[in-house]
């Protein structure tokens, strides 16, 4: 058997989600898993190296699998593209050593969401961006979005960011990274997410929080004890996964 690395980019629009689910295929693994499963004639168990969540896109989704077969790198990327939905592709195939593990091995991830600020996005662009229309962003200030940003940034335990709100395991993050980036002429927000992990909807939650405190209804300076309370009320509200890109893992 050996051990495989798939670069993948999808459209996340009509699935439901990363994660295969019990008696449901309608999810990126579970497609590629059956496609494998056939090119194999076996049972293939794809791990990935993030869990977008449903409706979240990806240009450089990371996941690995134990492959029989006699295939080389470029034929079981040829058959999987054959195979799979025009709105998955797989990018790349590599062999890699057994050790290797998508998920247990990745150093670094970025995301990206991006925000339509015109009275109408994009017709092209429009199932990729957050629309919450003109008239609602009036008067965003992205020097107070950058402030907010940077109490954000670091190691923090980040609970009341996270959308589970039974989560067992630690929900202490490093965020390296927040770049706010406002493109006028393209009527487009570009936020920038870089660390080591990140929460279910995290993301999405720290999107709607900065959108808040540029929109004036939050303090910058209440981002220290939205932390300390822990308490997922306190945040802003859960921007939608329609503008959340998974650009880049890094290992």
């Amino acid at each position: 058997m050996q051990n495989y690395k798939f670069l993948i980019e999808y459209d996340g629009t009509r699935y439901n989600g990363w994660q295969r689910l019990k008696n449901n295929d309608e999810t990126i693994q579970g497609k590629i898993e059956t496609v494998l499963s056939r090119m194999t004639d076996k049972p293939v168990q794809l791990t990935g190296a993030g869990r977008t969540d449903a409706g979240v896109h990806a240009r450089g989704q990371v996941a690995n699998a134990f492959l029989d077969t006699g295939l080389g790198e470029a034929d079981i990327r040829a058959y999987m593209n054959r195979y799979l939905p025009e709105d998955i592709r797989i990018l790349s195939v590599e062999k890699e050593d057994e050790r290797f593990h998508s998920r247990f091995c990745a150093r670094e991830k970025l995301y990206c969401y991006y925000i339509s600020t015109g009275e109408k996005p994009s017709a092209f662009l429009r199932k990729y961006l957050y629309h919450p229309g003109a008239e609602a962003l009036r008067g965003l200030d992205r020097e107070r979005m950058v402030e907010a940003a940077s109490l954000l940034t670091g190691r923090h335990d980040f609970k009341a960011f996270c959308g589970n709100k039974h989560m067992k395991k630690s929900t202490v993050r490093e965020v390296r990274l927040i770049d706010i980036d406002f493109f006028p002429e393209k009527e487009i927000i570009k936020i920038s997410y870089r660390g080591d992990g990140f929460l279910q909807y995290m993301i999405r939650i720290m999107t709607g929080t900065l959108l808040e405190v540029g929109l004036g209804k939050k303090e910058p300076s209440e981002i220290p004890d939205i932390l300390a309370s822990g308490d997922r009320e306190r945040a802003g509200f859960t921007a939608p996964a329609c503008g959340l890109f998974l650009e880049e893992i890094s290992f």
